[in-house]
Formats: C-alpha cells, structure tokens, sequence
C-alpha cells in the first residue's frame, strides 16, 4: 500500500534506499518490497524538490511505480523510453543519476522540466507537446529493424494525449509495420483538464447512451416472460460491451491488448512487463492510475494540483502567523493576468454577440476560459488535445454565420498550420484567433515559447495580426479582431502586465494604425507587443521617440514613412524571432519604397532560448533595457563615421 502525504515536505526527507539509486541498474537487484518502498521515498523527495522549485508534480506521483517498474525490467537505456508530455518524469529524472540536480528543475542551466536529449542518455526522445510518443516510439523500434539491434522500444502514453488524431495515426501505422513495439495507455482519466473524449469517458457514455439502454431495456421486456431470459439478456450485454471495449479496439489495430490493471501495483506491473516484454510485435498494456497518487491534496483535487508554485517561507507559517504578516502590509492593486483579460472580455462579448462560440483544444483553464464555460456551457466547445479539429471546426462554424474564438497557445498553434492557411484563410472565413503564451514563458522553456507566430501568419494572405502592449490595448484589440470580417489573431504574452487601467467599454481600434507613445529625436523605437514599457524606459535615456505600433499586419505603412524621414534610426522591438517577424515587416516596407537608411532588428536571436524565469531569458537574449541600450549606443556608435554622423 502507497504511503499517502498531506503536505509538502519543508525539510529534505530521509530516503535511505533512493540515495543508492544513482541509476537504474541498481533497481534490478531489488525485490518487490524493496521497490514499493523505494516508491513511498521517491514520492517524499518529489514533493520535498517541487516544493522547492515549483513544476509539474501531479502526474509523476501517478506514475511512479510504472516508473520504477519500467526502469526495473528494461535494460534501460539501451532499451528506449519514450515519455509523452514530459509532465510526468520527475520520478524518471530522479532515477536516471539527476537527483542532486532536481533542486535547480527548471531553473536557469538548470534541469528542465521535459526530457531533453542533451541532458541525460536516459531522456530518448525531446518532448514538451502531448501525443508524439507513439510515433517516436515507433520510429525507433523500425530504425533498430533496420539495423538489426534487438532492443525493446516502450511509449509511455497518457489517456489524455490519446484524444489527439496524431496518437492513433501511429496506432495504425505500427499495427502495419509489426515490429517490437510496447504502448503502455497511463489512464487516469484526467489530462490537464477532464478529457473531453477520452477512453474511459468515452466507454461510459457509450455503455449509458440512449440506444444502448434503449436496447437493453426493449430486450429486457421482449424476453420477460421467456426462461432463461435474464440470463441471456446479460450474455447479451457483456457481448456489446466485448464489441466496444478496449481491447477490441486495440486488437483490431493491431495490437496484443492487456488490461486494465492496477497501476499503482508494483509486483503485478513487475511481473506484467517481464512477460509483455517476450512478445514481439506491437502490444498495449492499460494501466490505471491516480493522478497525484500519495498527496492527499493532489488525489482530491488533480486539476489544481497539476503544478505546484515554489513554496515561500510565508506559506510555511500557521494560517494565523500568515494573516498577521498580511495585514501588517500594505497590498499593492492586483494586476490581472492576461488570460483573465481575455476571459473577461470573451464573457462580455459573448453577452453582447450570441453568435460567438468560444473553442480550445483543451485549454479551458490556462486559457482563463472557466467563467465563460460555466455561463455559457451551450457555446463552449473543448475538443480536447486536437489542434487541427479546433482550427477546422472553427472553419466550418464560421461558414454558417457562427462566430468562433479559437484560444490556443501560440506553441500549440503551430500544430494546426496547415488547417489554419487552408481551411481559414484560404476562404477568408471569420476566425478570431487569441494566441495565449506568445513570446517566452519562463521555466517551461523552449518547447512552449511563442516565439515564431508572428513569422508564420505574416506570411499568410487575409491575416490580421495585432500586438497589443498591455492589458487594456488586449482587449481592445480582441474587440478589433472580432469585428473585423476576416481572420485575425491577436498575441499576447503569459501572466501579468503592466497594470494598464482596462476601459470597459469596447471600441475597434483604426486597422493597421499604431501611435506615437513618446516623441523624441534621432532614434525611433517601433515596438510590438508588451516591451513597450523597456522600449520607453530605453527611450528616456536616449530621447528617443517609442511608437506603439499595435498592427503587426497590416502595419502602419505611414507612421513608418514620417519616422523614417525625421529620425536617423529605427530600432524594431518584438518578443518573436527576428527572422520573419514585424522587424522583417518593417524593412521590407522601407525596401520596397526606396527608403535608404539603417535599421536594428531586436527580437529572439536564431536559436532556441533555455528555461529560466522570464527576466532571465530577456537578459540572455539582449531584451532587457541595459542590453537594449547598449546594442542601440553601439549602432549609433557604427553610424557616426565621416559623412555618416548622427544629427
């Protein structure tokens, strides 16, 4: 029996036998007793590290004796691992030689919170979005065919990832190709929200749907006054049950099907994987799980222990001791974040517009979409961890006069790329996109950073595309985007703003129109997006003139043109990549026109930028107001030759 713990641990626990673990060869020698209480130790050291540093902790305290297991019967890592997501590793992190290093997870040249190739042999494959491991997974076991290596490939899949198509477009594939594949389906009914469409819910539904009971209910009065009636009519159900269960469906891809079985029982997952491990060709084993197995709070309430802020002093204190610090000083005003600022808005319009309908793939709550799911349920559509479905169902809603708003990560965005120029823009449909997280987002690092939305819709034919630098230009600028007939996206980072006071009242901006936010001489700084506040500060140094340009596309061709003719400069400023982004827009506008004259694009440089808090990844990238300053002093600097001199 798992031990279960009601807090987070402020002190390092005592973990005698994790402490000789430096890898999981030393797993192997243990026995079941030994593993279930190395299990009880780990769980300890994840909540101690999480609560130290934050991160994702939920989901690996559901699958930490699968960890264990795993890492117990496959010679790993010759043999390959594949997680998908990445949320759940922190147990096989701390099992493959990193448990010293958990203290700096997700922290600058820290550990990161996803698998990562470059850090450990153990990490198989990169992961930060749902639903690739199947096909990773896949590809490595026909590549070790190929070469004709024998070792086992194992994908480690989450019942919420599997409401993606990508999951069962590998199904298919791997039931053709028959090499030695083991998927093992983690089904916790949970994903980061309730899945929507996931197994378990799916079956239920299917077993208390309307035609089903309908059937049983006119077989049951058929067959009333018949011998042996009850008898046959429960044979008869267990056989429509077998026609829609798991394994019929797994069996018929292809699949050698086991399960469900317990998935917190580490001698039967032992001695399951030990004999699904001599089977060749392409097995699923089904797991059940609970997510945030071991934490009290965590198993009542998985959706809000998905992920865990570092835990401060001040949360260490009795409940009395923190309300007396509390009232002792004085609040500063809350700044909303971003994403309220979008629900906010997206609640009164819908009360304003029935038409709108309101579309995430499965990010109703980092979306800020949860007041707008409660009051408007009936215009509310989460389709689960289905990019491409969202984009397409939005086309097709659009197409009957419907109004949808797709809020979707700037990351997740890119998996929808082609439905996005295909089946929106291409037919000009009216398709208001809200692109949550752009630019960097901190700790969770590359692999969910908006840093490219702006080079691939610049790109696209019929996109509107808006920038707004705080919270009030948001919302109005959401406003433009819906009344604009046409799609239109509107980026707009992670977390909070500036502390702009937010006007209630909705007014569409003038299309393609930006403003002057401070008037200076010499140096001009075109800023888009939520910089605008480093580009003044900037600014005030170098009297510079800072123009909030809010229009990415189309971009304001004759705010433009009059700085260029009045300043000897112009700065771009973007938290997107440089190559292709609104600085690209710029001088492509000045080329175009004949307009001679220098240009500094800053933005993300042309590489990936590291985990880190996100004042850290601006500092490294240059973005921070000392390193705008400097790289503006040192163009001015080049500029000042014979002939060349800055007036």
């Amino acid at each position: 029996m798992a031990k279960t713990f009601s807090e987070i641990p402020h002190t390092r626990p005592q973990t005698p036998l994790l402490n000789t673990v430096s890898g999981p060869a030393d797993l192997r020698h243990l026995d079941n007793a030994q593993l279930e209480t190395l299990a009880d130790e780990l769980r300890a050291f994840i909540l101690y590290c999480v609560g130290k540093t934050g991160g994702h902790f939920g989901a690996g305290l559901g699958v930490t004796e699968l960890t264990i297991a795993l890492h117990h019967v496959f010679n790993t890592p010759e043999d390959r691992l594949v997680w998908d997501v990445g949320h759940q590793t922190y147990p096989h992190k701390i099992l493959t030689g990193r448990r010293e290093q958990m203290l700096s997870m997700r922290q600058k040249d820290g550990l990161s919170g996803f698998p990562k190739r470059s850090e450990s042999e153990f990490d198989t494959f990169g992961v930060g979005h749902s639903s690739t491991s199947i096909s990773a997974a896949l590809g490595m076991a026909m590549a070790s065919s190929q070469l004709g290596e024998e070792r086992r490939a194992v994908a480690i899949m989450g019942d919420g990832a599997m409401t993606a198509g990508m999951a069962f477009e590998a199904l298919n594939h791997a039931s053709h190709v028959d090499k030695n594949l083991l998927v093992v389906l983690n089904d916790n009914q949970m994903s980061i929200s309730r899945n929507v469409g996931g197994l378990s819910t799916y079956f239920s539904k299917l077993w208390s749907s309307r035609i089903y009971t309908q059937f049983r209910e006119t077989g049951k009065k058929a067959l009333s006054g018949m011998p042996q009636a009850s008898n046959f009519v429960r044979r008869t159900e267990e056989y429509m049950k077998s026609m829609v269960s798991p394994a019929t469906i797994f069996e018929e891809l292809g699949f050698y099907y086991v399960g469900p079985i317990d998935g917190h029982d580490l001698p039967l997952l032992v001695e399951t994987l030990r004999k699904l491990k001599e089977i060749k060709g392409a097995v699923l084993l089904h797991i059940i799980t609970h997510k945030g197995k071991g934490f009290a709070p965590a198993e009542n309430d998985p959706v809000g222990y998905h992920a865990l802020n570092k835990v401060e002093p001040k949360q260490m204190l009795k409940a009395a001791a923190i309300k007396a610090v509390a009232e002792t000083q004085p609040k500063p005003p809350a700044k909303p974040k971003y994403q309220k600022v979008f629900g906010d808005w997206l609640c009164d319009m819908a009360e304003q517009d029935d038409r709108l309908v309101g579309i995430t793939p499965a990010m109703c709550d980092g979306s800020g979409m949860n007041e707008f799911a409660e009051r408007f349920p009936e215009r509310f559509e989460d389709v689960a961890i289905a990019e491409q479905h969202a984009v397409t169902l939005a086309a097709g809603m659009a197409c009957e006069g419907s109004k949808p708003v797709v809020a979707i990560y700037s990351t997740f965005l890119q998996r929808a790329y082609d439905q996005l120029i295909h089946d929106v823009a291409i037919q000009n449909l009216d398709v208001l996109f809200a692109l949550d997280r752009a630019g960097l987002v901190g700790e969770d690092g590359a692999t969910h950073a908006g840093a490219y939305d702006i080079s691939y819709l610049r790109c696209i034919p019929n996109m509107v595309i808006m920038a707004p630098s705080d919270e009030n230009e948001t919302r109005q600028l959401l406003y433009t985007g819906y009344m604009h007939s046409g799609p239109a996206a509107v980026r707009y980072p992670r977390g909070t703003g500036p502390g702009a006071v937010i006007e209630q009242q909705m007014t569409a901006l003038p299309l393609g129109k930006g403003l002057l936010a401070r008037k200076g001489a010499g140096v001009a700084i075109l800023n888009f997006g939520t910089l605008l506040a480093t580009g003044l500060e900037v600014a005030e140094r170098l009297n510079a003139s800072v123009a909030d340009m809010r229009f990415v596309k189309p971009i304001d061709e004759q705010l433009i043109r009059d700085l260029a003719e009045s300043h000897q400069l112009l700065v771009t400023l973007e938290e997107n990549s440089t190559a292709g982004g609104a600085g690209s827009a710029v001088s492509e506008f000045l080329a175009e026109q004949g307009i001679v004259m220098p240009v500094l694009h800053l933005g993300l440089p042309d590489r990936f930028v590291e985990h880190g808090n996100h004042s850290q990844q601006l500092e490294s990238i240059g973005l921070d107001s000392a390193a705008i300053l400097a790289a503006i002093e040192k163009r001015l600097a080049l500029l000042a030759l014979p002939g060349q001199a800055i007036k």
